[in-house]
């Protein structure tokens, strides 16, 4: 049975009030009937302008973007709909976007008399879509690792951020549950309060410091909150974990106290100091007093190891004022390599001779502002622990060198290196791995203090062939190029 025929006789009141633009049009595109949606969507469709046209007011704002749409798909024949068209937004308000999908009317003969026209706005919906873009970038590009898990905590997603703290790839990750970067630092009973506080309907999120661990093996200590992602039903259908490392905070952290304790301890090391000097001074002149009275060898001998207990007695104390003295620098212009040559001159001769030193020194001057007095106090202090941690047979390497806006002196011996457990600790004052009697643990915390004084820094590493390096960075000082 042939369909009938349309006509232009008006749709009933449901299709003129639908919220969905709807026209009926005839093959050459004229609006055989519209409902208000359409109009108000894709105004009238735009023809030449006439001179009579010109002269009249203006006609309503049409949509040109709609009707070429409309019109291509009418001359295709296709039917099929076109998604997101914008639409030029009034004055200066954001465009708007709408589905357009035609339909042909077929006539008796079995050919086309005309096309329904259906425009459906989807600004809102692509809106959401630009959202839902923005937040999942900001989620590749974030800095902080962040997971996201399904709700039975299965990893369904993790970020850039995450591979690279933590060493697994994304492909990796998936299908696993977070416990593959946990750590035996974190009891079982902190994971059930958060899972506690994460099933909770009234909650939903937890948050806390955790110690998870890399690929390697390497703890990472991290400050994690997770939020559940609840459906319009408010079920729980995912959870989104952002953790924040910790490392360099804790580093900070323990770089203040360190400060605070050189402050503290300074001050009880000055008073210390001036106490014990007195009475080490009345038993040296005691000493000598009974030396000058006595030709007993006995008594000359235990006299002996009295001067001597006294000297490292003087030492330790010289340690100490060391240490205590907060004289501030008298910076200069100095050149860092003409530094480094005084403090190896100032060791050549007092040391092993079967210690070789390697000098790489640049030919270009290495300008920086300091104390010279302070700087050569710290690589003194520093190349008398690497002969003693050989042994006084071995090599020591100085190396100096620019690295953009600083300059770094690396001292490299072939010692046995330093205990891993005792890198942390070594610039503490007070801190030492020599024998008892034979070191202040001063030496190295009275180089970090001149350090800070030179706006620098001092690190101590292992090298992966055996032996300690310890990296001295000064701020370079822009000088003018030296005359030709």
């Amino acid at each position: 049975m042939p369909r009938p025929r349309a006509t232009r006789e008006p749709p009933p009141a449901l299709a003129a009030e639908a919220p969905v633009g709807l026209a009926a049009l005839d093959t050459a595109g004229e609006i055989r009937w519209a409902n208000r949606a359409f109009v108000q969507i894709a105004g009238p469709p735009p023809r030449p302008p006439t001179r009579s046209a010109r002269a009249s007011r203006p006609r309503a704002a049409a949509a040109p973007g709609v009707w070429d749409t409309i019109r291509e798909v009418m001359r295709s024949g296709s039917g099929s709909p076109v998604r997101g068209v914008q639409i030029p937004g009034a004055g200066s308000g954001p465009p708007s976007f709408v589905d357009v999908a035609l339909r042909p009317l077929p006539d008796r003969a079995g050919g086309t008399d005309g096309w329904i026209v259906a425009l459906t706005d989807v600004s809102e919906r692509l809106e959401e879509h630009a959202r839902a873009g923005l937040f999942y970038y900001a989620f590749l590009t974030s800095s902080n690792p962040m997971e996201v898990t399904d709700r039975n905590g299965v990893l369904v997603d993790v970020n850039p951020a995450f591979e690279r703290v933590y060493g697994y790839t994304r492909a990796e990750c998936l299908g696993h549950k977070p416990s593959l970067v946990a750590s035996s630092r974190t009891t079982t009973s902190e994971y059930a309060r958060m899972w506690r506080d994460l099933l909770d309907p009234g909650r939903g999120h937890w948050s806390g410091e955790i110690v998870n661990q890399d690929r390697s093996g390497k703890e990472h200590p991290v400050f994690l909150t997770i939020t559940a992602v609840r459906n319009e039903g408010g079920e729980a259908t995912h959870y989104i974990g952002v953790a924040v490392d910790l490392t360099e905070q804790r580093a900070w952290a323990r770089q203040a106290a360190h400060a605070d304790k050189l402050a503290s301890l300074g001050q009880l090391a000055a008073g210390v100091a001036h106490e014990i000097n007195t009475p080490l001074a009345n038993v040296m002149l005691v000493t000598e007093s009974v030396r000058r009275r006595s030709h007993d060898p006995w008594v000359l001998s235990r006299l002996d190891t009295i001067a001597q207990q006294v000297e490292v007695a003087a030492t330790i104390v010289r340690g100490l004022l060391d240490f205590a003295r907060r004289s501030e620098p008298q910076f200069s212009t100095l050149d860092l390599a003409a530094v480094i040559r005084d403090a190896i001159g100032f060791l050549r001769g007092k040391q092993s001779v079967d210690v070789d030193i390697e000098l790489h020194l640049p030919e270009a001057p290495t300008t920086i502002s300091g104390d010279r007095g302070q700087i050569i106090q710290a690589l003194t202090n520093i190349l008398n622990n690497a002969y003693e941690a050989m042994e006084g047979r071995g090599r020591i390497q100085v190396q100096l060198r620019r690295t953009g806006i600083a300059a770094e002196v690396e001292i490299t011996d072939s010692g046995p290196g330093i205990p891993e457990h005792v890198l942390p600790h070594i610039f503490e004052p007070f801190f030492t791995t020599k024998p008892e009697g034979q070191g202040t643990g001063l030496g190295l915390a009275i180089c970090h203090g001149v350090m800070q004084a030179h706006h620098g820094s001092i690190v101590a590493r292992n090298v992966p062939d055996g032996g300690a390096s310890f990296v001295l960075s000064f701020p370079l000082v822009a000088t003018a190029p030296p005359a030709p």
